[in-house]
């Protein structure tokens, strides 16, 4: 009898992107749906980077690349951790791979073993958990609100530490809630790692460049911890490169070779015409890049304050990425006459099907009380979705 694989059953489709598909079917039948459950810059690539690609093509750069990508690609990236993060990793410490997604998941599959614990806060990006169960570890959540801008402290990270716990996942900038760790709060946070040598630390940085508070800040800066911690970036969301499908990884030689073993057996070198335009993105002047932060400092501040306007809506004010995740939870228990809202997951489908604004529910990144919301949008977009949701939550009694 044909079956498929159990690991099928250890995790859930992606609700970001189950949600978008809603929304498509929508639009499908003629509805005009506002989709901001993606997170996905609304930018162009810029014009100098998509030149780099075309003149790949033109130069021959159209046969199988490196495993751990090109010489000169993993040089940028090298300069490009001592010129912005002054963190030290030669080329030979940083593996090139299909996305940062891709990156986390060699990091995972290298080293939880089945049964270990992974310690995740909440609210996390979606697939962390997906992640960790593939490779059959076991997530261990930490639990964070809004009134404490969804960041962990040195003490709720100490009391969930056991001895079976092998690595720790966080982002920051964070997706869903756009927080953001000071130096102060990673270096209590290090302190802590200090005590316990046997942990990996996944830094995801891939909202790096969208920072509306000042320097960024890697834990990977604290000696103390260095050798153990994995810095994962990308040019997705800081050059609007999300199709170019590239991320990497700063690390230990032993993990970057790992990760390098691994991905040789999954998917080889990444896309030879997205490398050669990266390494153009890396080389050269950030400006692109920071007037697109500016715009999503914008785009924050308007929708913010729109959503004074709207009763229940509580929220951080996100120091970067491009999401709002306001907590929601004063919707729960009321109805239109029709639809009866109990958790965040009725009130998105309620959102959809009534205001036609597609986002995502809070329980899809561990916190059931929240939704998220992407303002990576047009300012006209934004607008039009915050009035319809005001619309829309206003018939809820």
């Amino acid at each position: 009898m044909l079956h498929l694989a159990n690991r099928l059953n250890r995790f859930n489709e992606s609700q970001t992107i189950g949600m978008a598909k809603l929304g498509r079917e929508l639009a499908a039948k003629g509805h005009d749906v506002i989709n901001l459950s993606f997170g996905e810059p609304d930018f162009q690539t810029p014009q100098h980077i998509k030149d780099a690609a075309k003149a790949a093509i033109d130069e021959g750069f159209t046969l199988y690349t490196p495993v751990a990508g090109y010489p000169e690609l993993r040089q940028a990236i090298s300069d490009k951790f001592a010129r912005e993060n002054n963190l030290n990793y030669p080329t030979d410490q940083i593996v090139v791979s299909v996305g940062a997604k891709h990156s986390i998941m060699n990091v995972v599959l290298c080293t939880v073993n089945p049964g270990d614990e992974v310690i995740i806060p909440n609210p996390y990006w979606v697939s962390y958990g997906a992640m960790v169960r593939l490779a059959e570890g076991n997530p261990i959540h930490i639990q964070t609100s809004v009134e404490n801008d969804f960041k962990i402290t040195p003490a709720q990270l100490e009391a969930a530490i056991t001895p079976k716990t092998s690595l720790f996942i966080f982002s920051s900038p964070c997706n869903p809630t756009g927080s953001l760790y000071t130096k102060e709060e990673l270096a209590a946070l290090a302190e802590v790692f200090a005590r316990y040598p046997d942990i990996y630390i996944i830094s995801d940085e891939i909202y790096e460049h969208i920072n509306f508070v000042g320097k960024h800040e890697s834990i990977a800066q604290f000696e103390s911890i260095f050798e153990r911690v994995i810095t994962v970036n990308g040019v997705s969301k800081g050059f609007a490169m999300t199709g170019w499908r590239i991320g990497y990884i700063g690390a230990s030689k032993l993990i970057a070779q790992s990760c390098e073993k691994m991905q040789g057996q999954f998917t080889s070198g990444a896309c030879s015409i997205a490398q050669r335009a990266s390494i153009a993105a890396l080389n050269s002047n950030l400006q692109p890049t920071w007037d697109m932060r500016d715009a999503y400092l914008r785009r924050r501040n308007l929708v913010l304050d729109m959503m004074k306007q709207i009763p229940g809506m509580k929220t951080n004010i996100p120091g970067g990425a491009f999401y709002l995740f306001p907590n929601v939870r004063d919707f729960f228990g009321k109805t239109d006459g029709t639809n009866h809202i109990t958790n965040s997951e009725d009130l998105c489908m309620y959102l959809l099907n009534n205001a036609y604004v597609s986002l995502v529910s809070g329980d899809a990144f561990g916190d059931a009380n929240c939704l998220r919301f992407s303002y990576a949008a047009a300012d006209e977009k934004l607008i039009e979705a915050v009035e319809r949701l005001k619309t829309a939550l206003a018939k809820l009694h």
